[in-house]
């Protein structure tokens, strides 16, 4: 559910009169469009911030790729972390939209919200609503941190998240500017808090002891994992990395405050999601080194061991036995669940690079991958292995690009976003949505190699049924059947031939 913070409960004082000015605007709504409110939020001391999103994450060669909302993704970190406390300062609407979202991929706990009226956002009494709601939330029997997250309107009119205290009794607290106008993606903006939480936690290390992971800290050196994933796959990496005397750390975004200092002692960080810059430059910052791809199918986990390996220091001869004990198994199930057919495959999670390499080592041919997300340097090996098989890869790929990808390469089985499904199976086509039935299985290792098999076999073996269906219902919801007609439809029909009148003696 939605919580409306009760700020007139909250206040000490209240204005004595109203400006009546400022409410004859609303401070850069929704509907002055990405260009006027990008201008607005610079011209209100927010270009550095804009300026680092838009070097974080580059929007070419399209303005932003089709997706929801992007403060989505900032909002489900906060809502996946024990003792976090999530607030939304932003038009009710987009507040409804996000929290309803929220809610249908299961989040089982409240969203804070501070509304605003024209005044309050005009004149800067929002952002005190805010901070009184801060303080009166911040219970360290309850919260490590408290999440502030400004979407559009807020961001275009200034209201300075910048200024909220640290820390309340303990409590950390965390104000990000989320607006559509300046994150492409709700992939990228995961990568906006959970660098963010990084940045604080990284502090806090610098400055003295801080709590251990509630499992303590691992014997081994560990990996930390960068990216959101199937909860099977850091158990698969783990077993993975034991050969080399390595353990898997914590997966960033973390699930609590105290894995964030976890992963940031890591030995290594491996970015099985490789747009997460803000998190690679805290990382980075803290002396870890950054290893790009994942141990998806044959060769990349024989490259994945390799670089881990040596990111690691571990003996040559050691990555070779490894090596040597792990494959075989990778590739005996690669064989014994083999994929035959045409795919063009789409999505805007991050790991489409990684499926793709899966499919095509499963026996699939692969002519197309588009990815909502962009180009960076520790997705390259992915691309450089899937452009040497023939694979066109596309970064920040629109709708049109996956539509036309479509049209152009008939696949046996499109895999994408919903539009491309629905367009995928009017055309007759198998289609499977990548989010639900694609990337919410295991990839890793021998478990992923033959992850994939059975839904994509079982969705190519259903040709027939689409022919079969197509047939039946061969113009249904087409031409004179199709639409809301103001008037009643005219059957075009030839007339039938009228009968012959009789004389009027005859008729009885």
């Amino acid at each position: 559910m939605t919580v409306s913070l009760d700020i007139t409960a909250l206040r000490a004082r209240r204005p004595e009169g109203i400006d009546l000015a400022a409410t004859q605007g609303d401070g850069l709504g929704c509907h002055a469009g990405k260009d006027a409110m990008r201008a607005a939020a610079e011209a209100a001391g927010l270009s550095g911030t804009l300026e680092q999103y838009r070097k974080d994450y580059p929007a070419g060669p399209h303005d932003q790729p089709q997706s929801m909302c992007p403060a989505f993704g900032s909002l489900r970190v906060g809502l996946r972390m024990r003792r976090t406390m999530t607030i939304l300062s932003g038009s009710a609407c987009c507040v409804y939209g996000l929290t309803f979202t929220s809610h249908f991929y299961g989040a089982r706990r409240s969203v804070g919200y501070v509304p605003f009226n024209s005044e309050t956002l005009v004149t800067g009494k929002l952002f005190e609503d805010i901070r009184e709601a801060v303080y009166a939330s911040a219970n360290p029997q309850d919260y490590d941190a408290i999440v502030v997250i400004n979407l559009c309107v807020p961001t275009a009119s200034g209201v300075p998240l910048r200024l909220l205290p640290k820390q309340i009794d303990g409590v950390r607290v965390i104000g990000i500017d989320v607006p559509g106008f300046g994150v492409p993606t709700h992939a990228e903006a995961k990568d906006v808090l959970a660098g963010a939480m990084l940045k604080f936690a990284r502090s806090e290390a610098e400055t003295g002891p801080v709590q251990a992971p509630r499992g303590g800290r691992s014997e081994r050196p560990s990996v930390a994992l960068l990216g959101e994933m199937f909860p099977a796959d850091p158990v698969v990496i783990g077993a993975l990395l034991e050969p080399l005397g390595l353990s898997a750390g914590p997966v960033v975004p973390t699930r609590e405050w105290r894995e964030l200092y976890g992963a940031l002692d890591a030995a290594a960080v491996a970015a099985i999601h490789p747009f997460y810059t803000a998190s690679i430059r805290e990382f980075e910052a803290a002396g870890r080194p950054v290893i790009g791809s994942a141990p998806v199918g044959h060769d990349g986990t024989a490259d994945w061991l390799e670089a881990i390996g040596n990111a690691c220091d571990v003996p040559r001869d050691t990555i070779a036995a490894a090596k040597n004990r792990l494959l075989p198994a990778i590739r005996g199930a690669l064989a014994a669940s083999p994929i035959r057919g045409r795919i063009t495959l789409s999505g805007y999670e991050g790991s489409e690079l990684l499926v793709a390499r899966l499919l095509v080592e499963s026996g699939a041919e692969v002519p197309y991958v588009g990815t909502a997300c962009p180009r960076t340097p520790w997705s390259e090996p992915d691309r450089v292995w899937l452009e040497e098989r023939g694979v066109s890869v596309r970064y920040r790929a629109s709708l049109e690009d996956d539509l036309a990808a479509l049209d152009a390469f008939r696949p046996d089985l499109a895999i994408g976003t919903t539009p491309v499904v629905q367009k995928a199976k009017e055309a007759g086509t198998p289609a499977l949505y990548f989010t639900n039935l694609i990337s919410a299985r295991p990839l890793m290792g021998a478990a992923g190699a033959g992850s994939l098999a059975k839904v994509v076999n079982a969705a190519l073996a259903n040709r027939p049924r689409f022919d079969a269906m197509r047939a039946f219902f061969e113009g249904v919801g087409t031409g004179h059947a199709a639409g809301i007609w103001q008037d009643v439809p005219v059957l075009k029909t030839a007339p039938k031939a009228a009968a012959p009148l009789k004389p009027i003696g005859e008729m009885v």
